[in-house]
C-alpha cells in the first residue's frame, strides 16, 4: 500500500526501515518508560498513585508491543505509521479499548430516531490521567524541543473533530489551557483540587471555575 500523500506528507513513514530491529525494540521501551514516568510524576502529583503505576501496561501485550516496534522511528508515533501503511493501527484499537483515560474509550451509540456516536462522560480521575498523558506524550516524542504549549497545540489541531462528551471537554481543555499558561505543576494541582471538590463524584462544565 503506498503512502496517502494527504496524510501529512512531511513525515517519512518508511524510517523504520532504516533502523535495526534492536534500535527500534530499545527505542520503542526507551519511549514507552519515559512516557510512563513523566505519567507518573503527574498522577502522584494528583494523588492517583495506582493510576500513576499502572497506566499504558497494555503496550506490553503483543497485540501492542509488536507493530508498535515493528513500526518504530523516533519521532512520532508507530500508530501513525500503521495507519498509513496498512488502513489500520490494530495497535491503537487494542489500546483505547483498554485504558480509561482515552476519551475514545467513552464513545457509544445513543438511540434517538438514528443511531449516533456520542462521547460519555468520563470520569473525572481519568480525565486527570489523561492531562498527565497528553504532557508525557509531549515530552517523550519532543524531548528537549518539549515546551508546556506542546500539549495544547496538538490538542488543539484536532479539538473540533473529536467526538468527546462536553463536560469532560471542558475540564480537559482548562486543564491544558492552565498548563500552557502557568506550566505542568499548575495544571495538576489545578486537577487535584478539582478531584477534591467533587469527591470523586459527578461533575459538569460549571466546575472550571471552580478549582
Amino acid at each position: 500500500m503506498s503512502i496517502d500523500t494527504n496524510y501529512n506528507t512531511d513525515r517519512n513513514y518508511y524510517a523504520y526501515k532504516d533502523m535495526s530491529f534492536i534500535k527500534r525494540l530499545f527505542g520503542h521501551l526507551g519511549t514507552v518508560f519515559t512516557h510512563k514516568r513523566y505519567v507518573g510524576e503527574g498522577c502522584f502529583k494528583m494523588g492517583l498513585y495506582a493510576q500513576g503505576i499502572m497506566h499504558d501496561m497494555s503496550k506490553f501485550s503483543p497485540t501492542e508491543f509488536i507493530p508498535s516496534v515493528k513500526y518504530y522511528s523516533g519521532t512520532f508515533s508507530p500508530n501513525a505509521t500503521s495507519r498509513v501503511l496498512t488502513g489500520v493501527s490494530t495497535s491503537w484499537l487494542h489500546h483505547k479499548g483498554r485504558n480509561k483515560h482515552h476519551f475514545e474509550y467513552w464513545i457509544d451509540y445513543m438511540s434517538g430516531g438514528e443511531a449516533t456516536l456520542v462521547g460519555c462522560r468520563m470520569p473525572l480521575k481519568y480525565v486527570a490521567e489523561m492531562v498527565a498523558d497528553r504532557y508525557a506524550a509531549c515530552v517523550a516524542y519532543n524531548g528537549d524541543k518539549y515546551t508546556q504549549a506542546d500539549p495544547w497545540n496538538y490538542y488543539a489541531k484536532g479539538a473540533g473533530h473529536i467526538t468527546i462528551d462536553e463536560d469532560t471537554r471542558a475540564v480537559l481543555e482548562a486543564a491544558l489551557i492552565k498548563m500552557r499558561d502557568e506550566g505542568k505543576d499548575e495544571a495538576f494541582a489545578y486537577m487535584k483540587r478539582m478531584l477534591k471538590i467533587t469527591k470523586g463524584r459527578d461533575y459538569d462544565a460549571s466546575i472550571v471555575d471552580k478549582a
